[in-house]
């Protein structure tokens, strides 16, 4: 399995026989140009929106008429299993931001997990729900989200051995959110690739949590 980061939220992640999942597309330069990763230029089997907003719902800049997933409906899409539960983008029940949707898909083995815009720790039966995750793509901004010290519990309570940190600090975000060294300052055991893909096969996870720095496209 291969996972690029596009930027921000949204990655590619492509199976062994070239299923290929976009997750969170974004509208570049949308917020009045606070978004300023470059288009998203790509073609996907399947797309999983967290949530209805312009930075991550973005379906129409991804090509080859993809199957959209915008709930947690357990389900099987072009081959590739799909489950998730409802969570929200604030720690006030939605009230301030809504709801968004968690995924965890299982591909060539390895159970990847996508937060979307999580804005608070998870409950024990949010936990079991999701089941344990062999790679997290987690927020680690924080005020939008879930910020560093947030992020590190969530990975801990589900389990996950490769953490890939998302929607931070960056030179063309423009939102008030922290860098990804904040997060990365809390983790013992941290990876930057300068690349913006990492391959991962099921005999790669090891028993030590292991945080991977993706550059974005």
């Amino acid at each position: 399995m291969k996972i690029t980061w596009l930027g921000h939220s949204s990655f590619l992640v492509e199976s062994k026989d070239g299923t290929r999942i976009v997750t969170d597309p974004f509208e570049a330069g949308s917020y009045d140009g606070a978004v300023g990763y470059s288009p998203i230029d790509t073609h996907a089997d399947v797309v999983t929106v967290s949530h209805e907003h312009a930075d991550h719902n973005a379906v129409d800049t991804v090509s080859g008429g993809p199957e959209v997933v915008r709930d947690p409906e357990e389900r099987t899409v072009r081959g590739i299993p799909i489950r998730g539960i409802s969570a929200f983008h604030d720690e006030s029940k939605g009230q301030e931001r809504g709801r968004i949707n968690i995924y965890v898909m299982e591909v060539d083995g390895v159970k990847v997990g996508h937060l979307g815009d999580l804005g608070h720790l998870l409950s024990a039966d949010d936990v079991a729900a999701l089941g344990s995750v062999d790679v997290l793509l987690t927020p680690v901004g924080g005020y939008y989200t879930i910020g560093p010290e947030e992020a590190k519990r969530t990975a801990e309570a589900l389990g996950a051995k490769i953490i890939i940190p998302m929607h931070y600090k960056t030179d063309v975000l423009g939102f008030p959110i922290q860098p990804v060294d904040d997060f990365l300052k809390l983790m013992e055991h941290v990876e930057r690739l300068n690349s913006t893909t990492v391959e991962i096969d099921a005999s790669d996870l090891g028993d030590t949590a292991k945080v991977v720095v993706l550059d974005y496209e």
